[in-house]
């Protein structure tokens, strides 16, 4: 069942309202990528909160960015792919052996990627047809 601004896990009622609108786009991403949602709820909550830190910090001094930047390679987030397949697209998870999605255009699956990047707060890897990145997309 997805979560709305209206409807929520009580476990969020007492975050501020953009940190708790973000955790429910989070657990409902988390869900319909096949958490449960006892366990897709936490991740969703601790990742709202990464997120207002991080737009709250990214208008820091540089030095606060090296501290930020340090911390976020110590917990090893891997990033997702955008990748041709075919005549296909598919979203990976970097390191994976396995698509996550597959869409028909790049298109569809761009949209998707930039959502799933977004909630978990990792970069998008864009690729051309032949592979090599077009583009990088950072949270």
């Amino acid at each position: 069942m997805p979560w709305t601004n209206n409807d929520y896990p009580s476990s969020m009622k007492n975050l501020d309202k953009k940190v708790r609108s973000k955790a429910i786009e989070v657990a409902n991403e988390l869900v319909e990528e096949g958490y449960e949602e006892d366990g897709a709820i936490p991740i969703a909550i601790d990742r709202a909160k990464e997120w207002s830190n991080d737009n709250k910090s990214s208008n820091s001094t540089s030095s606060n960015d090296t501290n930020n930047n340090s911390n976020s390679s110590s917990s090893k987030k891997e990033d997702q792919h955008l990748l041709p397949d075919g005549d296909n697209w598919i979203i990976k998870k970097e390191n994976s052996e396995q698509a996550s999605y597959t869409f028909d255009t790049k298109k569809e699956a761009l949209n998707k990627a930039k959502n799933i990047a977004s909630n978990q707060l990792v970069n998008l890897v864009i690729h051309r047809e032949d592979g090599t990145i077009e583009d990088i997309i950072t949270p």
